[in-house]
């Protein structure tokens, strides 16, 4: 029978065993009415003299997934979480935590205040905050320790990651595994411990297990090294040895004013803003809310080349069959031996099993024409940048494909709508801008044209997500939003160098920023043979300077194409280490000479600030222009794309916090030292500074 029925919480009765089940649909989020719900459902388990233990269990798919983010910014309403898992500390009687699908974040920390833990096989378990620039604040980090030892606590907490059943059982986080029927097998539990003496076993009872004394700071330096500029992993080393060696009630006081106080950081407010963007972005303008995408079984990938390689990897890995479409036999061997190779090192690594590699190699299929694309449901053309070709290879494939097969492009600068021209189809055409290498980098742009379906976008949005793509919908615009803004950094890092920097001081400045490499060591990387293609590809759209700063053409004709000849804007050692070399400041002098340009003592700030505010001004532009729905969306495609820091939350997020005011009177200044042409406000900068708003508001 029910006894008590709050909005998102029952309790029901089975004999000795009462059941509190939370139902707050879709992952049973710990919003308020889910923590008093569970408070007054502790409340009438205890005063009755006939319950002899509580189960706790969640309807739908999962456990409790965490706390509700929408409640972050709002005042407390008790009880808190960590009020709610004191009560059940203070339980006289033994609770027992009945978990599926995830336990994370605030849902695990219940469980842990619980005396006993049982899963059903399959589930997961996690303490993901710091993802979000967080730490546990309701018992996590005080009870887990206790239960899995230091070490292990501390990688689950500093890294946010899950383990699974079998992991969370061997570790001692988990008390019992059960195959089906997690209700039934709970109660089943619940009746055991009855039997057994109805003991209660508070976590907040046990001792920290002894570790090895060097094993924090050693941690503290990996973490250091792994998460560059994240605070919350290095406070969690800190907590972990206060943990060790202060008693449990003051431990869980420092702990909540730890958590408390990064709630309000400016870290985690970056990263809960990024959280937030992303699934903002999966919300598109004109597609209606429960259009259906069309079903993806089977993938043509036109162009064996490095992207096409890599697209094809995207959905080998997910075991969608792969025709891999090239000109010659030569080339798609190449491919297929490069799949191959990159399989191998995952075996090497021990990251997959040499059946794995023969069970996704067996899905490649080579083809020499379009003859076998009769059954294919999405096409991807990624041959060169050139537009009469891929105009060529787009009208090829749609008169081979079915009539319902989406057709994309993963064009990176070409126009979308000329493209769509070609087609008699263009309803069934998007573009997909994967980002090199398309294997591993996150990011996916998906190009909407005019003509383009709802369901079409609704189906390269789902593939996105299907193959681990962070997908976000742009508009047409040259270059798109990743490439035109990382366009005018590039400029501005080619002008720097003309005015008087060098390669070292420019990379420098915008690592020390927390770029993961500077734009320099980017171009050594991709090879300059590359870079002087694409600019050639973009000359004729140039200013008369940008034509004229040709410095990557001139390191490409002396064959310093980068790492791969051991020079370029560096030289390179024989494990290369990029060093400094004088022949291209010699090479710089002689291009300021030739241009009649002075060269000048060039500050950080001047940098920082001219390759960043060009960056946000163009962004405002492609805003205005509606070439990007959203200012989140600009900064998860930066922060998926080109490694901006995602804990100070994308260009768009940082400009705010700088004070838009503040930038536009930068821009004011660089348009009287670079050119009007290159920093003069957007017309999007000038309307919010006098309204005085930001990109985000």
């Amino acid at each position: 029978m029910t006894l008590a029925l709050e909005k998102t919480v029952s309790l029901e009765r089975a004999g000795e065993i009462f059941v509190a089940t939370v139902d707050n649909p879709p992952v049973n989020a710990l919003s308020h009415s889910v923590r008093a719900g569970l408070a007054d459902a502790i409340d009438e388990f205890e005063r009755s003299d006939e319950a002899r233990a509580l189960v706790i269990v969640c309807a739908g798919r999962t456990f409790i997934a965490g706390a509700d983010i929408r409640e972050f910014n709002k005042p407390l309403q008790e009880p808190r979480l960590g009020t709610l898992i004191d009560r059940l500390d203070r339980c006289e009687k033994p609770v027992i935590a009945a978990m599926h699908g995830t336990a994370l974040g605030g849902g695990l920390e219940i469980a842990l205040a619980c005396s006993y833990r049982i899963a059903l096989e399959g589930a997961r378990f996690g303490l993901p905050e710091v993802k979000l620039g967080l730490l546990p604040g309701s018992g996590g980090i005080v009870r887990l320790p206790r239960l899995i030892g230091v070490e292990n606590a501390l990688t689950m907490i500093s890294e946010g990651g899950q383990i699974g059943t079998q992991e969370a059982l061997q570790k001692g986080l988990v008390d019992e595994i059960v195959a089906n029927d997690l209700g039934a097998s709970a109660v089943a539990f619940g009746r055991f411990v009855v039997a057994s003496g109805g003991l209660v076993r508070r976590t907040s009872d046990l001792s920290v297990p002894d570790f090895d004394a060097g094993l924090l700071e050693t941690r503290r330096a990996a973490l250091a090294k792994k998460h560059k500029g994240l605070k919350a992993p290095q406070i969690a080393v800190d907590l972990m040895a206060m943990v060790a060696g202060t008693p449990f009630a003051e431990a869980a006081e420092k702990e909540y004013a730890a958590c408390k106080a990064l709630i309000a950081s400016p870290q985690s407010q970056a990263l809960r803003h990024l959280f937030s963007a992303e699934r903002a972005a999966l919300k598109i303008k004109g597609v209606p809310q429960g259009t259906a995408p069309r079903e993806v079984h089977k993938v043509a990938i036109v162009g064996p080349g490095t992207m096409g390689r890599g697209i094809a990897i995207c959905f080998l890995d997910i075991g969608v069959p792969v025709v891999l479409v090239g000109r010659g036999r030569e080339s798609l061997d190449k491919a297929a031996a490069t799949i191959r190779k990159i399989y191998g090192g995952k075996v090497k690594r021990g990251t997959m099993s040499e059946a794995e590699v023969e069970t996704r190699m067996a899905l490649l299929e080579p083809a020499l024409d379009y003859d076998g694309l009769g059954d294919a449901d999405l096409a991807i053309e990624a041959v060169t940048e050139d537009l009469e070709i891929k105009k060529q290879v787009l009208a090829g494939l749609e008169a081979a494909l079915p009539e319902r097969a989406v057709i994309a492009s993963n064009t990176s600068f070409l126009d979308i709508e000329v493209l769509a021209s070609c087609l008699a189809r263009p309803k069934n055409f998007a573009g997909m801008h994967f980002f090199n290498p398309a294997n591993v980098m996150k990011l996916l742009e998906n190009v909407r044209a005019g003509a383009t379906a709802p369901d079409v976008l609704a189906t390269v949005t789902a593939t996105g997500k299907r193959i681990g793509k962070v997908p976000v919908l742009v508009g047409r615009s040259e270059g798109f939003v990743a490439n035109r803004m990382l366009s005018k950094r590039s400029r501005e890092a080619q002008f720097l160098l003309e005015d008087g920097a060098t390669p070292q001081q420019v990379d420098r400045v915008l690592v020390e920023f927390g770029f993961p490499i500077g734009p320099f060591a980017l171009a050594d990387l991709a090879g300059m043979d590359v870079m002087a293609a694409t600019r050639a590809a973009r000359l004729a759209s140039m200013t008369p300077r940008e034509q004229a700063c040709d410095i990557v053409d001139k390191l490409a004709a002396a064959g310093r194409l980068g790492q791969k000849s051991g020079a370029g804007y560096y030289r390179y050692d024989e494990n290369r280490k990029p060093l400094p070399d004088p022949v291209v400041d010699d090479m710089l002098a002689s291009h300021r000479a030739e241009r009649g340009l002075p060269r000048r003592d060039i500050g950080d700030e001047e940098i920082l600030e001219r390759c960043l505010y060009a960056m946000v001004n163009e962004a405002a532009r492609i805003l205005d222009e509606g070439a990007a729905e959203r200012a989140g969306d600009i900064d998860v495609i930066w922060t998926n794309g080109f490694g901006w820091p995602a804990y100070l939350g994308g260009p768009m997020f940082w400009a705010d916090q700088i004070g838009l005011p503040d930038i536009r009177k930068a821009l004011v200044k660089y348009s009287g030292l670079v050119g009007e042409t290159y920093f003069k406000p957007a017309a999007l900068i000038d309307r919010l500074v006098q309204t005085g708003g930001g990109f985000l508001d």
